[in-house]
């Protein structure tokens, strides 16, 4: 935790009830990307002034980056009609019906937050709603609806070029290994592939407890193999209205063939592929749409590496496992000792710390995830920082301040273990899960 952040926490703590203190904390929270957080704080500072503007603009703000945006419109709607919002709440109402579609309503409260400060402009949300090239004086109403791109056309902002690489990550020899060989000699080394009938392309699917580093693992292939890499997530594909889900998963598909060759990376998958008979019917739909666009009916799939992550493996529909859809599997283990020691390091480097004994510390955290071994560095420098403002001096990170924080932490993977030790040992007939019994000693 920085220490304005604890230093404000430590002042809350002896006055409890300083409201400009408390939206000072939140202020600091939502701007550092602790939505959450910065939340709870709003809502603490409105109990003791439920009518300011300015606490119910940072509590919808909050509500917003979490895409809380149901939440966010009734606590914007609730200022509004107190009269005078300040203008950073116009614009977010302005984002929020945008989003519904209201977009006369939207052009109307951009300008007005415009108004009141001019700083506020936002070229992206204007050209969004079409005010890019209209004189200011034209009605919201008579604003032509701005062009929008259809699916084959590449969204800039879709894909990245991660510069993380397997460098970046600490340990997991064997998991990189593992991908190099399903993933970046295919795409490093097409011709070869190629003389054998092979085309790169295809898709992985990562599995293991959380926190384990699946999700940074998919940047660093991206990085590691110098390939555009577009990251999905559930929201970006579901929707309440029938049918606009597979629309949306075909136009994500169409924009990576476009931009081939690149890395598509699905997070979750399991929300978007359960299987069929555990699902009603416009999930079904959907399923049956992610396995047409895998398999390349409509268009063909080469140079389009489709890579995904989940938690719960065995919730997936069976059918994703055939050939040429998911049917390279890697698990993710949480990270051994040396992976462990390598992961303290990064999380250390840059802090005021003594000479510190990584290997002790990678054998008395065996099991903990790259989460639980980042809580506990962030739990040792908390009592640190108590420690600090108590005698007015920073004190070095030790060994035994890790040590004693690793025994406060939850193990996080757990209860992942003792679900996924079921399925590989009972409901687990064509060895998909191997590698946990392998891991397990089972």
């Amino acid at each position: 935790m920085p220490d304005d952040l604890a230093a404000l926490r430590e002042a809350l703590r002896v006055s409890p009830t300083n409201g400009p203190l408390r939206q000072l904390l939140a202020e600091k929270l939502l701007g550092r990307g602790q939505a959450a957080d910065a939340e709870a704080e709003f809502r603490l500072a409105l109990t003791h002034d439920p009518a300011s503007a300015a606490l119910k603009s940072g509590l919808a703000h909050a509500f917003f980056a979490q895409g809380k945006h149901g939440e966010a419109l009734v606590v914007v709607e609730d200022a509004l009609r107190a009269g005078s919002p300040p203008p950073r709440l116009l614009l977010l109402h302005a984002r929020l019906l945008l989003q519904q579609g209201d977009r006369p309503r939207a052009i109307v409260q951009y300008r007005a937050a415009l108004a009141i400060d001019a700083g506020l402009a936002d070229a992206d949300l204007a050209d969004r709603l079409g005010l890019s090239n209209v004189p200011a004086d034209t009605p919201a109403e008579a604003v032509p609806v701005p062009r929008q791109p259809t699916p084959t056309e590449v969204d800039p902002g879709a894909f990245e070029r991660p510069a993380l690489t397997f460098a970046d990550i600490g340990g997991m020899d064997d998991v990189k290994d593992d991908v190099r060989i399903k993933v970046i000699h295919p795409l490093r080394h097409p011709e070869l592939y190629a003389a054998y009938g092979k085309a790169a392309g295809g898709g992985i699917l990562m599995y293991g407890p959380p926190g384990c580093g699946k999700t940074h693992l998919a940047r660093a292939t991206a990085g590691e193999a110098r390939l555009a890499f577009m990251a999905v997530g559930i929201n970006d594909v579901l929707d309440m209205w029938v049918g606009q889900s597979e629309k949306k998963l075909n136009a994500l598909f169409d924009q990576a063939r476009t931009a081939a060759p690149c890395i598509l990376f699905f997070d979750e998958v399991d929300a978007l592929a359960p299987k069929r008979n555990m699902t009603y019917s416009a999930n079904r739909s959907l399923v049956n749409q992610f396995l047409s666009e895998l398999d390349g009916v409509q268009a063909r799939n080469e140079g389009v590496l489709v890579l995904a992550a989940t938690n719960a493996p065995w919730d997936l529909d069976s059918a994703f496992h055939r050939p040429g859809r998911f049917d390279r599997i890697v698990f993710v283990p949480p990270p051994d000792a040396t992976a462990r020691a390598a992961i303290l390091r990064i999380l250390l480097r840059g802090k005021p710390v003594e000479t510190i004994d990584y290997d002790h510390l990678a054998a008395r955290t065996e099991q903990f995830s790259g989460a639980d071994l980042k809580a506990v560095v962030d739990r040792a420098i908390e009592e640190k920082l108590r420690l600090a403002i108590k005698e007015g001096r920073p004190r070095p990170l030790t060994t035994k301040d890790l040590l004693d924080a690793a025994v406060t932490i939850k193990l996080s993977t757990r209860e992942w273990f003792a679900t996924a030790r079921n399925h590989a040992l009972y409901a687990d007939p064509e060895g998909r899960y191997a590698a946990v019994k392998k891991y397990l000693k089972l």
